[in-house]
């Protein structure tokens, strides 16, 4: 099988795919992309005006965008267990509740630690780039952060809706697990659970995750993260990786892109 899954190591959406792969035993090549130089081949790849990861290509097909990508794993690679066809319509509702903040996580992260984490910001950002894209990347963050942030509007304003909003979804995830239950749809492990965990990632910090269990990371993100650390949610975050993760490719099974 020749698949190539085009990600951001530290995309909580690539996750979600990477994590779902991984557990059906997929065989597949991660490539590790870097920011702004992930633009132009995203565009031509997902020939859908995006610049959005990750994008999983086959010899037959590509596809961008985790909702689609796993919506093409459930047809074609059918039955997948991570998304038995009774429980089908059960796990995309939490999926879409959880991919509903990805943003969120994203821009309320990313507003508390521009200025302070600027330094962790832009390793994350090159740990996986040439020495050139790295050297660039350096050189021109204030103008990428400048732009970063209009995109995804970090403003104090922008992130006080974000804070709100995934502490809604954190309040209903409790309300969920409420009545005792390990997983959030049936019996077992889904990709209802996958997609929660993902999303969630950043800020529960699972060890098992390589950029989000990082000290320096927990570090740089301890007074962002701190509203929720000691949740209910958040410890059910940590337990799915506990029980179902494991390590993410290492970079003996992933490559830089060119």
């Amino acid at each position: 099988m020749s698949w190539t899954l085009y990600t951001f190591a530290m995309s909580h959406y690539s996750e979600k795919i990477r994590w779902t792969l991984d557990f059906s035993r997929i065989d597949y090549q991660e490539v590790r992309m870097t920011p702004v130089f992930h633009m132009a081949p995203a565009l031509l790849m997902g020939k859908r005006g995006q610049t959005t990861l990750p994008i999983l290509k086959t010899p037959d097909i590509t596809i961008q965008d985790s909702s689609r990508i796993l919506l093409w794993l459930e047809k074609t690679r059918a039955p997948l267990a991570l998304i038995p066809k009774v429980s089908s319509q059960d796990i995309h509702a939490v999926e879409r509740h959880f991919d509903a903040i990805g943003k969120d996580v994203a821009r309320f992260l990313y507003a508390r630690s521009f200025g302070s984490g600027d330094a962790h910001i832009v390793k994350l950002w090159t740990d996986n780039a040439t020495p050139l894209k790295a050297a660039f990347v350096r050189a021109a963050y204030p103008i990428i952060r400048w732009g970063f942030k209009r995109k995804l509007n970090i403003t104090a304003k922008g992130a006080a809706r974000a804070q709100k909003r995934i502490t809604d979804v954190i309040d209903w995830l409790e309300g969920q697990l409420s009545d005792g239950r390990t997983y959030l749809v049936g019996q077992t492990f889904t990709a209802a659970d996958i997609t929660a965990a993902s999303l969630l990632a950043p800020i529960a910090c699972p060890s098992q995750h390589p950029v989000y269990g990082d000290p320096a990371y927990q570090r740089t993100m301890a007074g962002a993260t701190a509203p929720w650390r000691d949740r209910q949610a958040l410890q059910w975050v940590r337990q799915m990786y506990q029980l179902h993760r494991g390590v993410i490719h290492t970079e003996a099974t992933s490559r830089k892109a060119a």
